[in-house]
């Protein structure tokens, strides 16, 4: 075994290390994160329960007092945001996963500084991975799964950087990471190799990069549509005097209202909609170079068009006002469930051009 040979086994080894030693470190933020919603208090957010049935009646009764009062009447308006439904109700955001306590807030912070570790850990993991075999880490499905948790936790710690209320992402985020890499390693694992020659191409930096980043921010979306179809039932609920169960009544009242996440995932979508399509011309691009014809109807092709179409479907119903709410939401699931067969379902059980999964 020749020097190069060596170094780049280590380096593969090294890579393996690194992906074992963030899976580690994401256990112990997962802890953190149970330990931010166990003690976090339950004291503070009756609030939002309160303010389902009485925003509206002490909107009116405020106002009447203070025109009542006479002089100049100074009415502090609360901080609230509305449902989606326009004309239903007002409800405030939740005080969040530590409740507002600062027990709570303190395992927060902790679960936060180890996910950053172990980002940082699973992101020198990717770039041995890259090192060791001197090309970009995406030419199987392993190099894909560790790039994409990678990304995924990455777009979450920007988002909390720049002073957005998305800690309560943290805890589904880090369940999803660890199976993510538990199912890369055990399942998707390959050896480090050289790419098929189709593969080689400056277009792979640009044409998988941006899958990779699209897929990452879509998860983040789905995540917040499906919180909101659970925290509207449960709005739905309590504003028709149903009374919810303690343990929902303890995580739903501290997720943001259901407007708020509904915005968040509209906007997420929306976001990433535009590089979607740009992944889409990047890969017909790149068929041309490497097969001689932009499209071929490939499976591959075919369900990114399909999971294009979704969202844009998506797009189109939540600018409608007759599908805001549930079910734009539900499309916006079906959407991205489309990208999850597209990456799975289609590299393992369909044969194409694009069978790359390496397993």
């Amino acid at each position: 075994m020749n020097l190069a040979a060596a170094t780049n086994e280590n380096l593969a080894n090294a890579s393996n290390t690194l992906i074992y030693s963030s899976m580690a470190v994401y256990t112990l933020a997962f802890f953190a994160h149970i330990a931010e919603w166990v003690f976090g208090s339950r004291s503070k957010v009756g609030r939002t329960a309160a303010a389902l049935n009485d925003s509206a009646a002490g909107g009116t009764a405020a106002q009447a007092k203070a025109a009542q009062g006479g002089g100049t009447a100074v009415l502090e308006r609360p901080k609230v945001v509305t449902r989606s439904a326009v004309g239903t109700r007002d409800v405030p955001d939740g005080p969040g996963a530590a409740g507002g306590t600062f027990k709570g807030d303190l395992w927060g912070r902790i679960a936060v500084s180890l996910t950053v570790l172990a980002f940082a850990v699973q992101a020198g993991g990717v770039v041995a991975r890259a090192l060791s075999v001197q090309r970009a880490p995406w030419g199987n499905m392993y190099e894909f799964s560790i790039t994409f948790s990678t990304v995924a936790v990455g777009a979450y710690l920007v988002l909390l950087a720049l002073k957005k209320n998305v800690r309560w992402i943290g805890l589904i985020l880090v369940t999803v990471v660890l199976l993510d890499l538990g199912i890369a390693t055990t399942t998707l694992y390959t050896d480090s190799d050289q790419l098929v020659p189709a593969l080689h191409s400056y277009w792979l930096w640009i044409h998988v990069s941006t899958a990779i980043i699209c897929g990452a921010v879509f998860f983040l979306g789905a995540v917040g549509t499906l919180l909101y179809l659970f925290r509207d039932s449960y709005e739905s609920k309590v504003a028709g005097g149903g009374t919810p169960g303690r343990f929902a009544t303890s995580v739903m009242e501290r997720l943001p209202a259901a407007k708020t996440l509904d915005t968040f995932s509209y906007r997420i979508n929306a976001a990433v909609f535009p590089l979607w399509t740009f992944t889409i011309i990047a890969g017909a691009i790149w068929a041309g170079d490497a097969w001689g014809r932009y499209w071929g109807w490939d499976p591959k092709e075919v369900w990114s068009f399909i999971t294009w179409v979704a969202y844009a479907a998506y797009l189109h119903a939540r600018a409608t006002a007759g599908w805001k709410g549930r079910k734009a939401a539900y499309l916006a699931l079906v959407a991205f469930g489309c990208w999850l067969f597209n990456y799975y379902g289609v590299n393992i059980f369909v044969t194409g051009k694009h069978s790359y999964a390496g397993v």
